[in-house]
């Protein structure tokens, strides 16, 4: 099974993931781990990274290139990122999408990192911005565009534990001869 976990940052995506590869015993893989481990190597934080990113193109094809890789050759897995959804396309058996209010994010990146609340709000959403503009420039993706989740759930409204809950129960009531809605994401755009 090939759960999918995206969501602007601080959305709640590596706890969620973390939570859902524990209860039904997969791995998890994050892009964002991945992504910071390569800023952390280079001597960059992310938001250094990211507008490096505007400018070198391959920064981000190559963590995506690796991301849809393991989608495709990994079985019992969830993959956490972004571009998550996409990048795994087909291959997903589900794709969550989730979100919160940009002030519910920042503070949550603000007590993760060490900052403050206002500043980590202004850099996530210019990091958002910048990756935005360049998912839709290198892939033409739309990151705003949620058809392709089976789910969508504002972290905000809930904690971690009824958010899984409700992930659970949707894999768990998941009747594949009832299913006519199977969003197809088509990877016409080389990662």
């Amino acid at each position: 099974m090939l759960l999918t976990v995206s969501g602007p940052p601080g959305s709640g995506k590596s706890t969620t993931a973390e939570l859902l590869a524990d209860t039904f015993d997969l791995d998890h893989i994050s892009g964002g781990d991945i992504f910071r481990e390569l800023a952390d190597e280079r001597g960059y934080t992310p938001l250094e990274f990211n507008k490096l990113a505007e400018e070198n193109d391959q920064i981000d094809r190559d963590l995506d290139r690796r991301l849809r890789r393991i989608a495709v050759e990994q079985d019992d897995l969830v993959l956490e990122s972004r571009l998550a959804g996409w990048l795994a396309g087909e291959q997903a058996d589900f794709r969550f999408w989730l979100d919160s209010p940009p002030r519910v994010r920042g503070e949550r990146i603000a007590e993760r990192e060490g900052k403050d609340p206002k500043r980590a709000t202004e850099e996530t959403q210019a990091r958002e911005a910048s990756e935005a503009k360049r998912y839709q420039e290198y892939y033409g993706i739309d990151i705003q565009d949620l058809t392709i989740y089976d789910l969508s759930v504002n972290t905000a409204r809930w904690e971690p534990d009824a958010v899984l809950d409700m992930l659970v129960t949707a894999v768990g009531e998941y009747d594949t001869d009832g299913d006519e809605g199977q969003t197809i994401v088509p990877i016409d755009y080389e990662f």
